[in-house]
């Protein structure tokens, strides 16, 4: 109490060291610090006084980084007799970063893990509160610079992953720092759950401001309460009567029911979807219909899907099914339906980021020649 007390009151700037005097006060912490992961999610970077000269830590080859993608408290012994607890920051399945405390003496940590993961949580509701006043976090997530592309994408994103008792739901963008084009956003009721899944055209700012006028003429149509296929042409208009044509977008939308499993789907254009069910990977088509803005008044019909208890939805946009290795050969649906096998034991939150390794090994170079997208949702059901 004592902890959200103190972070509630402090400015959006100070939150670090509101929460650094209450573990020093309450519980003898000797250091706290507060790592951020990156965009690429790849290092937890220390939030610091600009600019930022402290060492980030790598998420696969660290302690903290151990309690980030188990997303559990990690206790570590430290010089004498200390302990170290690296505790995960996360909102809803939302992934933000670790907060490392140092504490004079072993025992009894167990007994605190409690009480200390419940003020690592606190901090991340206020983390998102505070970025609407200070850039600080947000600067933090950075361990290279953004093009202007790439900060566009990234602010339009709902998050990054999120979970509740029917999902687990993740997304993950490449190149994470000039991403330009694809996109994914997704909206939650008590009883449904709005899922897009965007391949975007172009490169660069213009395709980054074509995904952005597509999305929001989405929401925009999806907070009026219209239903999935109304959402499409609502949309389709918006971008045809800007660009007359001359720029369009693909994207796969889903209107799931939470409690029967039922969607509703409309496919506009070239994202695909890939199911792992009961240890079978296959591809799983709809009915193609127009990209948004390639014509005027476009009419667009939803079909019906059903997803069952223990399904693996893994969505991809072009830039993954269709990278080729220094041979010319494409990823295609048999790699791809390979990485989803490799990775059907890990998490939803960690599967993109496992594909996306995997395209780059099949690549053959880090630098991609387009952006790539892969969402992966878990279905629990109720």
């Amino acid at each position: 109490m004592t902890a959200e007390r103190a972070l509630r009151t402090a400015a959006s700037h100070e939150l670090l060291d509101a929460v650094r005097r209450v573990l020093v006060e309450q519980y003898g912490a000797e250091s706290v610090d507060l790592l951020m992961a990156d965009y690429g999610l790849t290092v937890l970077q220390p939030v610091s006084v600009l600019p930022n000269t402290e060492e980030p830590v790598s998420v696969n080859n660290s302690v903290a980084g151990r309690a980030f993608g188990a997303q559990e408290p990690v206790v570590e012994s430290a010089s004498g007799g200390r302990v170290r607890v690296h505790l995960p920051v996360s909102v809803r399945g939302d992934r933000q970063g670790v907060l490392s405390v140092t504490l004079a003496h072993r025992g009894g940590v167990r007994e605190l893990l409690g009480e200390l993961s419940d003020i690592a949580e606190v901090l991340g509701h206020e983390l998102l509160v505070a970025e609407r006043d200070t850039d600080i976090y947000v600067q933090a997530r950075r361990k290279d610079r953004l093009t202007l592309a790439a900060e566009m994408q990234w602010q339009l994103l709902p998050g990054r992953s999120c979970s509740r008792r029917e999902y687990e739901l993740a997304g993950q963008l490449e190149p994470a720092y000039a991403i330009f084009g694809d996109n994914f956003d997704w909206s939650a009721t008590a009883d449904r759950l709005t899922l897009y899944v965007t391949n975007g055209m172009g490169e660069g700012i213009e395709a980054s401001l074509l995904t952005n006028l597509a999305i929001n003429a989405l929401r925009n149509a999806r907070r009026a309460g219209l239903a999935i296929d109304d959402q499409a042409a609502l949309a389709d208009q918006a971008v045809y009567a800007h660009y007359r044509g001359r720029g369009y977008l693909s994207v796969l939308m889903f209107d799931f029911d939470l409690a029967a499993g039922r969607a509703e789907v409309v496919d506009a254009g070239s994202p695909q979807m890939l199911r792992l069910r009961g240890g079978t990977v296959e591809h799983v088509t709809f009915e193609a219909q127009l990209p948004l803005g390639m014509f005027e008044e476009t009419d667009y019909v939803a079909q019906e899907f059903q997803v069952e208890p223990g399904d693996r939805l893994v969505f991809v946009s072009d830039g993954v099914y269709a990278v080729a290795d220094p041979k010319g050969e494409a990823y295609g649906d048999v790699a791809l339906a390979r990485a989803i096998q490799a990775t059907r034991l890990l998490p939803a939150a960690d599967v993109p980021r496992a594909i996306l390794r995997e395209l780059t090994g099949h690549r053959g170079r880090c630098a991609p020649d387009d952006d790539a997208l892969v969402v992966c949702l878990d279905w629990h059901g109720t």
